[in-house]
């Protein structure tokens, strides 16, 4: 096979991306979809589904909130219904949580963060490993992480803690599946453009009492390429990191960031 082509998934790949009707994961998706992948996703959120399902009718779809064990396991059986088995998982599930001091941050705000961040990451790879142990396709598990996974994140502490234990936890799952040719990895989003940056900068900019085109400037001060990474940006590293270009690559956290220096 020569280079350019190993750059391409496999065609017909079987893929389940979760939180995947809008924002990264619809463009994890859709990028998948025009390599020729057959394509699950679940969220939480059914106007956004609709409007997937609608736009991308090739796309199956879940409605599920994937920190509900009950719910993930409706969704494999949806996969199993729609693509027969399952070569790639892409754990994409993330909210941002609370912005506010440590001391003010609510209990219930912090568990649900950790429920949906980091539980999910668990609740979906225990039902995806052994249909992944069962694929000849390159199997692979891309967890997404961010940039908060590898830095401190003052105000953020109930985010930064998740996106650090994902990392922890996909170099863990990556040792333990090696030996079956399963290969896991996470991508470490930087500062990416669109509404739900704006409302963490919003909310930021309130937290420590600037404006927002002050917080702005100061996000992108931070960045040593000066400039936010896009929607696409994110999905391309996916679309390697199921490739066979990326066989050997596993246990990575790899940032598409711009290089952002501190937090």
């Amino acid at each position: 096979m020569s280079i350019t082509a190993s750059l391409q998934p496999k065609p017909g790949l079987r893929v389940l991306v979760t939180a995947g009707a809008s924002g990264i994961g619809a463009a994890v998706a859709r990028a998948f979809l025009e390599t020729g992948a057959r394509v699950h996703v679940c969220d939480i959120d059914r106007s956004a589904l609709d409007r997937l399902i609608t736009e991308t009718p090739e796309i199956s779809a879940s409605m599920a909130d994937a920190a509900v064990p009950r719910d993930v396991e409706a969704v494999f059986e949806d996969v199993r219904a729609n693509l027969g088995g399952l070569d790639v998982l892409v754990n994409n599930v993330g909210i941002a949580g609370p912005t506010g001091a440590v001391e003010d941050i609510d209990r219930a705000e912090w568990e649900r963060t950790i429920a949906v961040n980091l539980n999910s990451q668990f609740y979906f790879a225990h039902r995806a490993v052994p249909m992944l142990r069962q694929s000849s396709a390159h199997p692979c598990v891309i967890a997404m992480s961010s940039v908060a996974g590898r830095l401190g994140y003052a105000f953020r502490t109930p985010y930064a803690a998740t996106k650090w234990a994902i990392v922890g936890f996909m170099k863990s799952l990556a040792i333990e599946l090696g030996p079956h040719g399963v290969r896991v990895n996470a991508i470490l989003p930087g500062v990416v453009e669109g509404e739900r940056m704006n409302g963490v900068i919003a909310a930021r900019a309130a937290a420590t009492g600037v404006t927002v085109d002050a917080m702005r400037d100061e996000y992108l001060q931070k960045i040593s390429l000066r400039r936010m990474v896009t929607l696409d940006d994110v999905a391309a590293m996916a679309i390697f990191l199921s490739s066979p270009a990326a066989r050997n690559v596993t246990g990575q956290a790899i940032s598409v960031d711009g290089n952002v220096e501190y937090l």
